[in-house]
């Protein structure tokens, strides 16, 4: 295995010397060679300016050494979305005319009774799918498990209905008493 893995001899020797110990094989291979590992270069003196021991003043050639005086450049990002310019020049060039701009939304124009009366057929047909699930699954032998669950759900939407209902109440009295107070003037 020695040989067809390429290992010089001397990585060689070193297997073989763990082997014989009964130690664990280097995690790393060390060098190709017995000879010492070079020694490290000492730290170049602007190095040991740069890591001062202790914090003091600094004479103006080290202040100045640094990049503190350098002046960081501004580079601005686009100001306007170039996908949408070429979407309406696409248009122009192809239709001969701008894009229409998309008119305000339908929910923007009704008005709030209408939003709220919306809401509550949405939490009766929420309430009507629950109801319906839970039949689906009391047929297939899973009911106990999603019981507790939909029951809690359907208890939660009947609360919001009441709310709902509550709101609406409270609304039609106002409106009832404004128009009862303009009759009587």
């Amino acid at each position: 295995m020695m040989e067809e893995s390429k290992l010089t001899h001397f990585q060689r020797r070193q297997v073989n010397k763990c082997l014989t110990n009964g130690a664990a094989l280097p995690p790393t291979c060390g060098p190709s060679s017995s000879a010492a590992p070079p020694k490290q270069k000492d730290p170049t003196p602007t190095q040991l300016r740069r890591l001062a021991p202790r914090p003091g003043k600094r004479n103006e050639h080290t202040c100045r050494s640094g990049d503190n005086y350098r002046r960081d450049t501004f580079r601005p990002g686009p100001t306007r979305d170039l996908e949408k310019e070429k979407r309406r020049l696409q248009s122009i060039l192809a239709t001969g005319e701008e894009e229409p701009k998309p008119k305000a939304s339908y929910a923007a124009d009704q008005k709030p009774e209408a939003m709220e009366r919306d809401r509550f057929q949405e939490v009766l047909d929420e309430i009507e799918e629950n109801r319906q699930f839970l039949a689906d699954m009391t047929s297939l032998g899973q009911g106990k498990i999603y019981n507790n669950l939909i029951n809690t759900e359907i208890s939660q939407k009947i609360r919001e209905l009441e709310m709902i209902d509550k709101t609406r109440g409270s609304e039609m009295r106002d409106l009832i008493s404004e128009k009862t107070r303009r009759v009587d003037q």
